[in-house]
C-alpha cells in the first residue's frame, strides 16, 4: 500500500468496536520519511476531536521532551498501535490491537525509520517484548531488523509522576547519543 491507500484503509477502517464511537481516526503525522519514529497506545479526547496525534496536554509535553533532542513534528513521526480513541482512555485491549497494528506495520514500512521511541508501557509490549517492563526497562536498546528500539514513560505518565521526569530526561540523552551514532 502506499500512503494514499494506508491512510483510506484506516479511515474505512471497521475491525473492531473502536470504530463505533471515534469521532476521527487518528493515523499519525510528521514527516513521512523520517529517521526517528514515536509510537503511543492510541489516542485521547483532543486527538480524537481532531484527528491529529498527542495534541493534548500530553502532547504538549512529548513536544518539548522532542526539542531537547532537536527533534519535532517536522522531523520525526508520531503514531499510535490503535488509531480510535478507546473509550474513557482506557488501554486498548489485545483484540483492538492486534485489529489495528497491521496498519501501524504499514506505516513503519513506509517511513523505514532508524529508530523507534515506544512510548509507555502498551507501546512498549506490543513492539518490544510482551514481558517488556518500563519501570525497568525504558532507555534501554534493542536491534531488530536494522531498526534501534526503545521506551520511555508515555508523557501522560510523567504528568501524573513528575518523579519519573529525571529518568525520562536521561534516556532522552539517550536517544540523542544513538541518534549521533547513527548519525541521523
Amino acid at each position: 500500500m502506499n500512503w494514499q491507500e494506508l491512510e483510506q484503509a484506516c479511515s474505512a477502517c471497521t475491525r473492531c468496536g473502536l470504530c463505533e464511537t471515534r469521532t476521527n481516526v487518528v493515523f499519525g503525522v510528521g514527516r513521512r520519511n523520517a529517521d526517528v519514529m514515536f509510537i503511543g497506545e492510541g489516542p485521547g479526547e483532543q486527538e480524537d476531536l481532531q484527528g491529529v496525534p498527542f495534541v493534548g496536554p500530553a502532547g504538549k509535553l512529548l513536544d518539548d521532551m522532542m526539542s531537547i533532542i532537536d527533534l519535532n513534528r517536522d522531523n520525526s513521526y508520531i503514531a499510535n498501535i490503535v488509531k480510535c480513541r478507546p473509550p474513557r482512555n482506557r488501554d486498548p485491549q489485545e483484540e483492538e490491537q492486534a485489529a489495528c497494528v497491521d496498519y501501524l506495520r504499514q506505516q513503519v514500512a513506509l517511513i523505514q525509520p532508524k529508530i523507534i521511541v515506544c512510548l509507555g508501557r502498551i507501546a512498549a509490549t506490543r513492539l518490544i517484548r510482551p514481558d517488556f517492563r518500563i519501570t525497568r526497562e525504558h532507555g534501554s536498546w534493542i536491534e531488530r531488523n536494522g531498526v534501534w528500539m526503545t521506551a520511555i514513560y508515555h508523557p501522560s505518565a510523567l504528568l501524573r509522576d513528575v518523579t519519573k521526569r529525571p529518568e525520562t530526561f536521561d534516556d532522552l540523552l539517550k536517544i540523542r547519543q544513538k541518534m549521533r551514532e547513527l548519525n541521523l
